[in-house]
Protein backbone atom coordinates (compact mmCIF):
# COMPACT_ATOMS: atom_id res chain seq x y z
CA UNK A 1 0.00 0.00 0.00
CA UNK A 2 1.26 3.37 -1.12
CA UNK A 3 1.42 5.94 1.84
CA UNK A 4 -0.59 9.35 0.60
CA UNK A 5 0.54 12.31 2.80
CA UNK A 6 -2.68 14.90 3.87
CA UNK A 7 -1.16 17.17 1.32
CA UNK A 8 -1.96 14.97 -1.36
CA UNK A 9 -5.07 13.89 0.08
CA UNK A 10 -6.65 17.39 0.16
CA UNK A 11 -5.76 17.61 -3.52
CA UNK A 12 -7.20 14.70 -4.67
CA UNK A 13 -10.35 16.11 -2.74
CA UNK A 14 -10.09 19.00 -4.06
CA UNK A 15 -9.36 18.02 -7.55
CA UNK A 16 -12.66 15.27 -7.50
CA UNK A 17 -14.40 18.43 -6.55
CA UNK A 18 -13.53 20.57 -9.26
CA UNK A 19 -13.96 17.97 -11.82
CA UNK A 20 -17.47 17.13 -10.67
CA UNK A 21 -18.47 20.66 -10.61
CA UNK A 22 -17.35 21.12 -14.01
CA UNK A 23 -18.93 18.14 -15.09
CA UNK A 24 -22.28 19.09 -13.79
CA UNK A 25 -21.60 22.98 -15.35
CA UNK A 26 -21.23 21.07 -18.52
CA UNK A 27 -24.19 18.39 -18.51
CA UNK A 28 -26.82 20.66 -16.77
CA UNK A 29 -27.58 22.66 -20.11
CA UNK A 30 -28.29 19.57 -21.74
CA UNK A 31 -31.09 18.14 -18.82
CA UNK A 32 -32.44 21.69 -19.24
CA UNK A 33 -33.03 21.16 -23.37
CA UNK A 34 -34.28 17.47 -22.52
CA UNK A 35 -36.72 19.03 -19.62
CA UNK A 36 -37.48 22.31 -21.98
CA UNK A 37 -38.45 19.05 -25.00
CA UNK A 38 -40.45 17.27 -22.89
CA UNK A 39 -42.60 20.20 -21.36
CA UNK A 40 -45.89 21.96 -22.44
CA UNK A 41 -46.27 24.88 -24.50
CA UNK A 42 -47.49 27.63 -21.17
CA UNK A 43 -44.56 26.54 -19.15
CA UNK A 44 -41.98 26.66 -21.62
CA UNK A 45 -43.06 29.79 -22.81
CA UNK A 46 -43.02 31.24 -19.73
CA UNK A 47 -39.56 29.66 -18.92
CA UNK A 48 -40.73 28.11 -15.98
CA UNK A 49 -38.91 24.80 -16.99
CA UNK A 50 -35.30 24.08 -15.19
CA UNK A 51 -34.35 20.52 -15.05
CA UNK A 52 -37.27 18.81 -14.89
CA UNK A 53 -40.40 18.77 -17.46
CA UNK A 54 -43.53 20.13 -16.55
CA UNK A 55 -47.19 18.81 -18.11
CA UNK A 56 -44.93 16.37 -19.63
CA UNK A 57 -45.93 15.85 -23.03
CA UNK A 58 -44.20 13.76 -26.03
CA UNK A 59 -45.52 16.85 -29.07
CA UNK A 60 -41.99 18.26 -29.56
CA UNK A 61 -40.80 14.65 -30.39
CA UNK A 62 -43.77 13.63 -31.81
CA UNK A 63 -43.77 16.75 -34.44
CA UNK A 64 -40.02 16.79 -34.89
CA UNK A 65 -39.46 12.93 -35.90
CA UNK A 66 -42.41 13.29 -37.64
CA UNK A 67 -41.18 15.99 -39.80
CA UNK A 68 -40.18 14.84 -43.52
CA UNK A 69 -37.74 17.98 -43.96
CA UNK A 70 -36.08 16.96 -40.68
CA UNK A 71 -35.41 13.73 -41.04
CA UNK A 72 -34.14 13.71 -44.14
CA UNK A 73 -31.33 16.43 -42.84
CA UNK A 74 -31.07 14.38 -40.23
CA UNK A 75 -29.56 11.61 -42.82
CA UNK A 76 -27.63 13.92 -44.50
CA UNK A 77 -25.60 14.87 -41.95
CA UNK A 78 -25.14 11.23 -40.80
CA UNK A 79 -23.94 10.66 -44.44
CA UNK A 80 -21.44 13.90 -44.59
CA UNK A 81 -20.27 12.77 -41.04
CA UNK A 82 -19.39 9.14 -41.96
CA UNK A 83 -18.13 10.62 -45.47
CA UNK A 84 -16.69 13.02 -44.65
CA UNK A 85 -14.64 11.75 -41.71
CA UNK A 86 -13.48 8.25 -43.91
CA UNK A 87 -12.60 10.53 -46.50
CA UNK A 88 -10.42 12.99 -44.16
CA UNK A 89 -8.85 10.21 -41.92
CA UNK A 90 -7.50 8.09 -45.37
CA UNK A 91 -6.10 11.20 -46.96
CA UNK A 92 -4.33 12.04 -43.41
CA UNK A 93 -2.77 8.44 -42.86
CA UNK A 94 -1.10 8.49 -46.02
CA UNK A 95 -0.61 12.46 -46.10
CA UNK A 96 1.42 11.63 -42.02
CA UNK A 97 3.13 8.51 -43.19
CA UNK A 98 5.19 10.03 -46.00
CA UNK A 99 5.95 12.92 -44.15
CA UNK A 100 7.01 10.71 -41.51
CA UNK A 101 9.94 9.62 -43.34
CA UNK A 102 13.88 10.85 -42.86
CA UNK A 103 14.88 13.44 -45.83
CA UNK A 104 16.96 10.49 -46.93
CA UNK A 105 13.79 8.52 -47.60
CA UNK A 106 11.24 10.73 -49.43
CA UNK A 107 13.20 13.65 -51.50
CA UNK A 108 11.36 17.33 -50.93
CA UNK A 109 9.66 16.26 -47.79
CA UNK A 110 11.11 19.99 -46.59
CA UNK A 111 8.67 21.38 -49.48
CA UNK A 112 5.94 19.29 -48.08
CA UNK A 113 6.02 20.38 -45.11
CA UNK A 114 6.38 23.77 -45.93
CA UNK A 115 3.54 23.73 -48.01
CA UNK A 116 0.84 22.30 -45.34
CA UNK A 117 2.08 24.86 -42.66
CA UNK A 118 1.58 27.75 -45.00
CA UNK A 119 -1.55 26.21 -45.78
CA UNK A 120 -3.09 26.00 -42.01
CA UNK A 121 -1.87 29.59 -41.45
CA UNK A 122 -2.86 31.21 -44.93
CA UNK A 123 -6.02 30.72 -47.22
CA UNK A 124 -7.69 32.16 -50.24
CA UNK A 125 -10.21 33.28 -48.75
CA UNK A 126 -14.07 32.76 -49.02
CA UNK A 127 -15.01 34.54 -52.34
CA UNK A 128 -11.92 32.63 -54.23
CA UNK A 129 -12.82 28.95 -52.58
CA UNK A 130 -16.38 29.40 -53.86
CA UNK A 131 -15.08 30.40 -57.22
CA UNK A 132 -12.94 27.02 -56.99
CA UNK A 133 -16.11 25.09 -55.68
CA UNK A 134 -18.12 26.38 -58.40
CA UNK A 135 -15.70 25.67 -61.38
CA UNK A 136 -14.87 22.21 -60.13
CA UNK A 137 -18.53 21.57 -60.74
CA UNK A 138 -19.13 20.97 -56.78
CA UNK A 139 -21.93 23.41 -56.06
CA UNK A 140 -25.03 21.72 -54.88
CA UNK A 141 -23.47 18.74 -53.45
CA UNK A 142 -22.43 16.70 -50.71
CA UNK A 143 -18.48 16.43 -51.88
CA UNK A 144 -18.59 20.49 -51.70
CA UNK A 145 -18.67 19.93 -48.12
CA UNK A 146 -16.30 16.60 -47.30
CA UNK A 147 -13.21 17.63 -49.70
CA UNK A 148 -12.72 21.18 -49.15
CA UNK A 149 -12.18 19.86 -45.16
CA UNK A 150 -10.57 16.54 -46.13
CA UNK A 151 -6.94 17.73 -44.16
CA UNK A 152 -7.37 19.34 -40.83
CA UNK A 153 -3.39 20.09 -40.81
CA UNK A 154 -3.02 20.37 -37.30
CA UNK A 155 -4.34 16.99 -36.81
CA UNK A 156 -2.30 15.70 -39.27
CA UNK A 157 0.99 17.19 -38.19
CA UNK A 158 -0.57 15.04 -34.74
CA UNK A 159 -0.51 11.74 -36.47
CA UNK A 160 2.47 12.39 -38.24
CA UNK A 161 4.65 13.45 -34.81
CA UNK A 162 3.10 10.01 -33.43
CA UNK A 163 4.67 8.19 -36.37
CA UNK A 164 7.51 9.15 -35.83
CA UNK A 165 7.84 8.59 -31.93
CA UNK A 166 5.19 6.11 -31.40
CA UNK A 167 6.13 2.99 -33.93
CA UNK A 168 9.29 1.68 -33.28
CA UNK A 169 11.43 1.91 -36.50
CA UNK A 170 12.88 -1.50 -35.92
CA UNK A 171 9.18 -3.09 -36.51
CA UNK A 172 9.50 -0.92 -40.17
CA UNK A 173 12.97 -2.35 -41.25
CA UNK A 174 12.62 -5.49 -40.65
CA UNK A 175 9.27 -5.40 -42.32
CA UNK A 176 11.40 -3.98 -45.63
CA UNK A 177 13.51 -7.16 -44.93
CA UNK A 178 10.75 -9.85 -44.81
CA UNK A 179 10.07 -7.97 -48.32
CA UNK A 180 6.87 -5.23 -47.48
CA UNK A 181 6.29 -2.78 -49.30
CA UNK A 182 5.00 0.60 -47.83
CA UNK A 183 1.66 0.02 -47.92
CA UNK A 184 2.12 -3.38 -46.04
CA UNK A 185 3.81 -1.93 -43.63
CA UNK A 186 1.24 1.58 -43.03
CA UNK A 187 -2.35 -1.16 -43.34
CA UNK A 188 -0.03 -4.00 -41.43
CA UNK A 189 2.38 -2.21 -38.43
CA UNK A 190 1.40 1.53 -38.26
CA UNK A 191 -1.87 1.70 -38.45
CA UNK A 192 -2.68 -1.83 -35.39
CA UNK A 193 0.32 0.59 -33.24
CA UNK A 194 -1.90 3.94 -34.17
CA UNK A 195 -5.23 3.22 -33.20
CA UNK A 196 -5.62 5.54 -30.33
CA UNK A 197 -4.14 8.01 -32.33
CA UNK A 198 -5.96 7.93 -35.44
CA UNK A 199 -9.31 7.11 -32.94
CA UNK A 200 -8.73 10.23 -30.93
CA UNK A 201 -8.62 12.43 -34.20
CA UNK A 202 -10.95 10.72 -35.52
CA UNK A 203 -13.23 11.76 -32.59
CA UNK A 204 -12.04 15.20 -33.68
CA UNK A 205 -13.05 15.15 -37.21
CA UNK A 206 -16.62 13.69 -36.95
CA UNK A 207 -17.60 16.02 -34.29
CA UNK A 208 -16.18 18.56 -36.76
CA UNK A 209 -17.69 17.55 -39.60
CA UNK A 210 -21.31 16.71 -37.17
CA UNK A 211 -21.06 20.72 -36.61
CA UNK A 212 -20.11 22.09 -39.37
CA UNK A 213 -23.14 24.44 -40.98
CA UNK A 214 -21.91 27.36 -42.97
CA UNK A 215 -20.29 25.44 -46.15
CA UNK A 216 -23.83 24.13 -46.04
CA UNK A 217 -25.55 27.36 -46.41
CA UNK A 218 -23.13 28.81 -48.83
CA UNK A 219 -22.79 25.92 -50.98
CA UNK A 220 -25.79 24.26 -51.05
CA UNK A 221 -29.03 25.92 -53.22
CA UNK A 222 -31.30 23.04 -52.54
CA UNK A 223 -32.72 22.99 -48.71
CA UNK A 224 -33.72 19.42 -49.31
CA UNK A 225 -29.69 18.52 -49.05
CA UNK A 226 -29.01 20.46 -45.96
CA UNK A 227 -26.99 18.50 -43.27
CA UNK A 228 -28.94 18.66 -40.12
CA UNK A 229 -26.27 21.62 -38.61
CA UNK A 230 -27.11 23.96 -41.69
CA UNK A 231 -31.18 22.69 -40.97
CA UNK A 232 -30.95 23.42 -37.27
CA UNK A 233 -29.19 26.78 -37.87
CA UNK A 234 -31.91 28.10 -40.68
CA UNK A 235 -34.75 26.86 -38.07
CA UNK A 236 -33.18 27.80 -34.79
CA UNK A 237 -31.06 31.17 -35.78
CA UNK A 238 -32.45 32.47 -38.65
CA UNK A 239 -36.04 31.53 -37.20
CA UNK A 240 -37.31 29.99 -40.54
CA UNK A 241 -40.00 27.98 -39.28
CA UNK A 242 -41.31 26.89 -42.83
CA UNK A 243 -38.47 24.51 -42.92
CA UNK A 244 -40.49 22.75 -40.39
CA UNK A 245 -43.23 22.64 -42.60
CA UNK A 246 -45.99 22.67 -39.01
CA UNK A 247 -49.22 23.53 -39.75
CA UNK A 248 -50.13 27.08 -37.52
CA UNK A 249 -53.24 25.01 -36.36
CA UNK A 250 -50.96 22.71 -34.19
CA UNK A 251 -48.15 25.49 -33.25
CA UNK A 252 -50.86 26.72 -31.25
CA UNK A 253 -50.57 23.71 -29.21
CA UNK A 254 -47.17 23.41 -29.37
CA UNK A 255 -44.35 25.88 -28.14
CA UNK A 256 -41.47 26.75 -30.38
CA UNK A 257 -39.06 26.16 -27.80
CA UNK A 258 -40.36 22.96 -26.94
CA UNK A 259 -39.65 22.03 -30.67
CA UNK A 260 -36.76 23.65 -30.52
CA UNK A 261 -35.51 22.15 -27.83
CA UNK A 262 -36.16 18.73 -29.36
CA UNK A 263 -34.44 19.02 -32.43
CA UNK A 264 -31.34 20.47 -30.67
CA UNK A 265 -31.24 17.49 -28.16
CA UNK A 266 -31.83 15.24 -31.14
CA UNK A 267 -29.09 16.95 -33.17
CA UNK A 268 -26.66 16.14 -29.73
CA UNK A 269 -27.57 12.90 -29.53
CA UNK A 270 -25.47 10.54 -32.07
CA UNK A 271 -22.32 12.28 -30.84
CA UNK A 272 -23.35 11.26 -27.32
CA UNK A 273 -23.72 7.87 -28.21
CA UNK A 274 -20.66 7.36 -30.76
CA UNK A 275 -18.24 8.99 -28.07
CA UNK A 276 -18.67 6.17 -24.82
CA UNK A 277 -17.20 3.84 -27.89
CA UNK A 278 -14.30 6.02 -28.79
CA UNK A 279 -13.38 6.91 -24.83
CA UNK A 280 -10.92 3.73 -24.34
CA UNK A 281 -8.72 5.03 -27.21
CA UNK A 282 -9.83 8.96 -26.68
CA UNK A 283 -8.22 8.98 -23.35
CA UNK A 284 -5.08 6.51 -24.45
CA UNK A 285 -4.72 9.73 -27.00
CA UNK A 286 -4.61 12.25 -24.81
CA UNK A 287 -1.55 11.40 -23.04
CA UNK A 288 0.76 9.82 -26.19
CA UNK A 289 3.93 10.09 -25.93
CA UNK A 290 4.15 11.53 -22.59
CA UNK A 291 5.41 8.46 -20.87
CA UNK A 292 8.55 6.52 -22.07
CA UNK A 293 8.92 3.24 -20.78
Amino acid sequence: MHYKSTPYTIFTICNYIFLGFLGIICILPLVHILAVSFSGSAPANANLVTFIPIDFTFDGWEKTLGNDRFLRSLWNGVLRTVLGTFISLFCMILAAYSLSKEDSEFRGRKFYVFFFIFIMLFNGGLIPTYILIQNLGLINTIWALVLPSAINVFNMILLLNFFRTGVPKTLEEAAFIDGAGHFRILFSIYLPISMPAIATIGLFTMVGQWNSWFDGLIYLNDAAKYPLSTFLQTVIVQQDLSQMNVNPEEMKNLSERTSKSAQIFIGALPILIVYPFLQKYFVKGIVLGSVKE
